[in-house]
Parts: structure tokens; sequence; C-alpha cells
């Protein structure tokens, strides 16, 4: 009897430390993605959030106000606590919510400082475009690259990819396995180069060395359109060769 019951005792104790071991070593969930299209342009805006239900908004692009009810549903609903507002790039239909998301939460706007001619441009090219808004008149934060911001505990790293615009940056997760890219790379294409402070040159460059160095499996959020990873592109998209 007294050997049946150390014997037990042994059992729950191995049992009780693996599980406590699987606990201690259990990866930890990352930050979550929610895309949301919106505009005329259909321009995705991103949600990033996590367990702790904080969250980053990244190029909110709604313009009617049915988006930006959708935005606030979404993280009403979620129980989110918006921390960061971000832009990869400040061209208009990554811009028109900027006010709004700034106002409704309390946030300050944060992009990369060579990102600031295209800012103040954005409602000239509004009216241009027949989609007159008014633009965000809070304090700006200026990014660097090689830098990060934070999510909580969630960390995304600074990318700096120019030639779409003279100052986009990409938002790397490293743990996630995925990158916020703007109007950079796309699935099967890139961002326009036909556009004032845009370049073709810089762009591939930019898409070579900061995006095509990340590992094949991570996943690319574009600005427009769906999904794609660095591996298919690297093997299919006819506007980079390596």
């Amino acid at each position: 009897m007294k050997y049946l019951c150390l014997k037990i005792n042994s059992i729950i104790n191995f049992v009780i430390g693996k599980s406590l071991a699987q606990l201690k070593y259990k990866k930890p969930i990352m930050l979550r993605v929610k895309v949301l299209t919106f505009n005329p342009v259909q321009e995705n805006t991103y949600v990033l959030y996590n367990e702790e239900r904080q969250c980053c908004i990244v190029d909110p692009g709604c313009y009617f106000e049915n988006e930006k009810e959708e935005l606030t549903k979404f993280i009403m609903e979620e129980g989110l606590q918006p921390t960061l507002l971000l832009n990869t790039h400040c061209h208009l239909d990554h811009v028109f919510g900027n006010k709004y998301v700034s106002e409704k939460w309390g946030l300050s706007l944060h992009f990369h400082e060579k990102e600031k001619p295209v800012f103040d441009f954005a409602p000239q090219s509004g009216e241009m475009w027949q989609m007159p808004f008014e633009n965000y008149n809070g304090p700006i934060i200026y990014i660097k690259e090689n830098t990060t911001v934070n999510v909580g505990k969630d960390e995304l790293e600074i990318l700096f990819t120019p030639g779409h615009s003279p100052g986009s940056i990409s938002f790397y997760h490293k743990e996630g396995g995925f990158v916020i890219g703007g109007d950079v790379l796309f699935y099967g294409s890139v961002g326009r180069t036909d556009l004032p402070g845009s370049d073709a040159q810089t762009l591939v460059r930019s898409i070579q060395t900061q995006l095509f160095t990340l590992p094949n499996d991570t996943i690319v959020y574009s600005g427009h359109g769906p999904t794609t990873t660095i591996e298919f592109e690297k093997a299919n998209n006819p506007f980079v060769k390596l």
C-alpha cells in the first residue's frame, strides 16, 4: 500500500510538473489582425490587437460615416482600447480617418518625417479626386526607421520602405510572422511610382532590401487587395527581380 501511494504521488507530480512546464513554455498568442476595407479606393485599414485588448489602428481610411461606425463597432464589440494611431504613408486614401480616430480615442498621429509633405498635400488631393476631407491637425510624432513601436508588450519593427512615397514605412511583427506594408508590395504587383515623391528604382530597392530579406513565410498585409507572402512574391512578382 505504501508503495502504491508513493507511485500515485509520483505520477501526480509528473503530470502536474509537465502541465506547468507546458504552461511556462506555451507560445503566447501574438497580435491579431483585423482588416477593414474602406472608401472608394478600397483601402485596407488594419486594427492590430493583443490579449490584453490593447490595439493600434494603422492607416484609417474610413471616409463615409458608416465606415467610421464600422470601425468603432468592431473596436467596441471586441472591448479594445486603442493606444496608437499609425500611418504607413500619407496618401489621401490612407489618412481619411486620422482625424476621426484621433478625436474618438485621444490619439496622436505617428508617421515618418519624410512623409510630411505628402500629409500636408492630402486635402488638396482630396479636392482633386472629389473626395474633400478635413485633415488631422493635432500633434505629429515622427517615427524613425530601425526603431520599434509597441502595442502593450508586442513589438512592431519599423522598416523604411520608400519609393511609392518618400517616407513610407512598414510595420514588421516578427513574433507574429507578418508585416503591414502599406502600398509598397501587393499580391503580384507593387505600389504606383507615377505620383509626386515616388521613384520606381527606390521602390524596388526597398522591397529587395527590407521586405525580401524577411522570412519566406512572412505574411504581407498590403494597403489594397488580398494578403500575400514574401515567398510567393519572390517567386512570382514580375515587378521585382532579385
